[in-house]
């Protein structure tokens, strides 16, 4: 049964919920947080892993990536069965996979656990996403790309408030395993927040939409997308071959097929491909920006930290004041300026030094600020009949494609480079550092790779670690300018669904039949 409330928020979209709904979709904005802080702190702590443990750049990548791609199967899977088991079930799930997370990883002893910490931390990460952006887009139905990028400001506003905590436990010498402890904060936070109050009805379900009307509106096109992203990490794990990951891939994707009879609508097809290159551009370089910056921002006596912290602020800010950016520009006119000025500032950062680096980061956070809220906002007006499965599957992909791709990639070509730049730096000086110090040979899902022996390194002089060191620092700067390539795709994206809306009358969002009330 639907209430009479329910209905009438919906035909509103009244700007200002009263009462639980206002501390509601504040509790949604703290699900965000807590992530963050996941996601901040391990960033933080992943350099002292890296030597504690023995982790090279590429597993250190794949536990970043493991940040992400279990989010997506989380994610998928509630959103199959959330109009069932309903947004409260979820959340409990979330809850406890985050308390998990934290503890699994404080009593970490090596790679593995400290790579399952971070799959729970991930698969809870996706079950309140599966909440929390159908929730606002009820809660707001005339508002929506708005009200979505206001309430990923949590993200941003959780990576500030987490940086700076982490910064100052890190300065006064605090044990990485009590920092994360304090995840735990926002996580306790939404769950007060959030577990006594009355979640909306999703506008699909009001509608009267069948649940097969919205697999439709995802199709084909859409599953084999993420099934094939899920398949291909999984697969990895298990040590499938190529040919396995390729036959369970089209049998699940035949299946769902057989019964779904429908390709799925061609531009959120379109949508989904550049969400992966959207969410590298995004995410997969705040995994690494701490690392990627700490050289330079060394050099002018600060953490690499702050770079992460100062483009969080601005986004921050910039996220809860979205509107008139949407109104101006429109939500493909907000993507399409974004993406250009993303690809500015990722090459920009890739050759700054000293001080420049800060007005480098500036770019890139002006260009990074919108992309993930009005991505889904657009999402949200153009298919609401796909309800929470389109909305959520979008999420799940760009987070599963730069759990696949991005983070890993970027650790990937930091080891492809630095092997093959110390290669080029012993002939041009007649040296023998690479035949030395880059002698184990790794595996991974983008091929085999070289990496330094740590046992050596341990042993070399300080002439030798100097001359390393500089190697390294501008193997990362390739990594950024590798990753500067996405955002020009996306460009390419935006501005031809742009001149597809403009020959059919411009953008509107598409409105959904008047909601259904039931006694």
């Amino acid at each position: 049964m639907i209430s009479s409330a329910s209905v009438q928020q919906v035909q509103t979209g009244s700007s200002r919920p009263k009462n639980g709904d206002r501390l509601l979709f504040w509790g949604c904005f703290t699900v965000l947080v807590a992530s963050a802080f996941g996601f901040v702190f391990r960033s933080f702590l992943m350099d002292g892993w890296g030597i504690q443990f023995g982790l090279s750049k590429t597993q250190q990548g794949e536990i970043f990536g493991v940040s992400f791609w279990p989010f997506g199967i989380s994610i998928v899977l509630f959103s199959l069965i959330i109009d069932k088991v309903g947004y409260k079930s979820a959340m409990v799930f979330a809850f406890l996979c985050h308390c998990g997370s934290v503890l699994l990883t404080v009593l970490a002893d090596g790679y593995w656990m400290l790579y399952y910490g971070t799959l729970l931390f991930a698969l809870g990460n996706g079950a309140a996403e599966a909440v929390v952006n159908p929730v606002v887009a009820s809660l707001y139905p005339k508002e929506k790309t708005k009200w979505l990028n206001i309430l990923h400001a949590g993200w941003p506003a959780g990576m500030v408030l987490a940086g700076l905590l982490g910064i100052f436990l890190m300065h006064t010498g605090v044990k990485w395993t009590y920092m994360m402890g304090f995840i735990l904060v926002p996580v306790l936070a939404y769950g007060v927040m959030i577990f006594n109050r009355v979640f909306p009805v999703s506008e699909r379900v009001q509608a009267g939409i069948s649940y097969l009307d919205m697999v439709k509106e995802v199709g084909i096109g859409g599953i084999f997308i993420i099934v094939s992203l899920c398949t291909f990490q999984i697969g990895s794990l298990l040590d499938w071959s190529l040919t396995g990951k390729i036959v369970v891939t089209l049998a699940i994707t035949g299946a769902v097929g057989l019964v779904v009879r429908s390709w799925g609508r061609p531009m959120f097809i379109l949508l989904l491909l550049i969400m992966i290159l959207l969410a590298t551009t995004e995410l997969g370089t705040d995994s690494w920006i701490t690392d990627l910056m700490t050289p330079e921002m060394a050099k002018v006596g600060f953490k690499g930290g702050w770079v992460l912290i100062y483009t969080s602020i601005i986004m921050a800010i910039l996220r809860f004041y979205s509107g008139p950016f949407v109104h101006k520009l429109s939500p493909l006119g907000l993507l399409a300026v974004s993406a250009l000025i993303a690809f500015a500032g990722l090459q920009f950062l890739s050759f700054s030094t000293g001080f420049y680096i800060i007005l480098a980061a500036t770019v890139y956070a002006l260009g990074k600020t919108f992309l993930w809220g009005t991505m889904l906002g657009v999402v949200a007006e153009q298919f609401p009949k796909g309800g929470v499965l389109a909305l959520n599957f979008t999420g799940a992909v760009g987070q599963v494609g730069v759990g696949v791709i991005g983070a890993v990639i970027l650790g990937f070509v930091q080891d492809k480079k630095l092997d093959a730049n110390l290669a080029t730096y012993d002939v041009a000086n007649q040296t023998a550092l690479h035949s030395t110090y880059v002698t184990e040979e790794r595996q991974s899902l983008f091929g085999a790779y070289k990496v330094l022996d740590a046992s050596r390194l341990s042993a070399a002089s300080p002439e030798t670690l100097a001359t390393i060191q500089t190697v390294r620092e501008n193997a990362k700067k390739d990594a950024l300018r590798t990753v500067s390539i996405f955002p020009v795709i996306m460009l390419v994206g935006y501005a031809g669904m742009i001149l597809w809306f403009r020959s059919r009358g411009g953008y509107k969002p598409v409105l959904l039949p008047p909601v259904r009330t039931e006694a």
